[in-house]
């Protein structure tokens, strides 16, 4: 309970934004970072809980994007059911990727590899496919309908993607209190001796990658719904497998806020350092590399582990003074 009660202040406090923030900079910004959290909240589910670390999961954003932009620009479908259906296609090709992995028993650096070559095999895919839109890739009509899922303020887009991260909060929070979730730690503490005791690894971690890779399918479906526009190197590109395995990892592996903390700080570094510096080619890549020693170094549970350690640590060093004295005096 005090879980959803934080998620309820966190999201209320988001919403609260648009209401006291009304340039368009500041709302991009916040818009693009929250579609950046939510895509890592997918790689949270089997990255951080699951154990299994995907160096690919631009094969899902991507496969999300294209199913939601190709059935609008060439069959004609109604945005919305395009969103869904572009979700329901990225968790296919997770359900596709993880089974032909989990069965085959890949784990650790191996998964990674696999991962990673079915995003690069998508990609150059996409890069000849017509339907795609080979090289040139696919501009969705401009219609500024709420039918449509065009909106002319940001502020509303803003609120579509705060509900998503919502979901996924939501979602990460009932891994931290349902048994499925104890069966997915469970595996990702010690695969086999979690087989030894009756759970059934394969099926567990299976269930979890399309569960992430539908949550990641989101994050690229809105993308193409806010930026009418996709091409194989944005939908397949490394950058969205970097900043969606970047953010749980800054913020805290494992975690329900561990996305969401680690999206606002790295974007808001990234963003702080063009303003400084200019903008510098790579420099965001820089800033990736350096939060990411500092954070292997100085906090290996992300931001909010840490945290939660420093909290944990500073009640048992002053409640249990305080414990023993009420014993005391009653």
């Amino acid at each position: 309970m005090r879980g959803l009660l934080l998620i309820v202040i966190v999201v209320a406090a988001l919403a609260a934004v648009p209401l006291l923030v009304h340039s368009n900079v500041v709302l991009n910004f916040l818009v693009v970072t929250l579609m950046i959290a939510l895509a890592g909240q997918g790689w949270n589910i089997i990255g951080g809980y699951g154990g299994q670390y995907s160096f690919g999961h631009a094969a899902f954003f991507g496969t999300g994007a294209y199913v939601t932009a190709i059935l609008q620009v060439h069959y004609g479908v109604n945005a919305w059911i395009g969103f869904f259906a572009g979700i329901a296609a990225g968790a296919a090709v997770g359900g596709i990727i993880g089974g032909l992995a989990f069965r085959a028993g890949l784990r650790s650096s191996y998964f990674a590899l696999v991962t990673l070559a079915f995003a690069e095999v998508l990609r150059i895919l996409a890069s000849v496919a017509p339907i795609t839109g080979a090289g040139v890739g696919l501009l969705v009509k401009l219609d500024l309908r709420a039918q449509s899922f065009q909106f002319q303020s940001r502020a509303v887009f803003y609120y579509v993607v705060l509900a998503l991260v919502a979901i996924g909060l939501l979602i990460a929070q009932w891994l931290e209190r349902s048994r499925f979730g104890v069966w997915l730690i469970a595996v990702r503490e010690n695969e086999d001796a979690a087989m030894a005791l009756g759970v059934d690894a394969t099926a567990v971690k299976l269930v979890a990658m399309i569960l992430s890779a539908a949550i990641t399918a989101a994050a690229g479906c809105f993308y193409v719904q806010y930026f009418l526009f996709v091409d194989s190197p944005i939908a397949y590109g490394t950058w969205i497998s970097i900043e969606a395995l970047l953010t749980p990892i800054i913020g805290g592996v494992g975690t329900v806020f561990g996305a969401l903390v680690g999206a606002l700080v790295v974007k808001s570094l990234g963003e702080g350092a063009k303003l400084v510096t200019g903008d510098v080619p790579g420099l965001d890549l820089m800033i990736y590399g350096v939060m990411l020693v500092l954070v292997i170094a100085f906090a290996p549970r992300g931001l909010v582990g840490t945290l939660t350690d420093l909290r944990a640590g500073l009640t048992r060093r002053f409640g249990a003074p305080r414990k023993t004295a009420e014993v005391a005096r009653g």
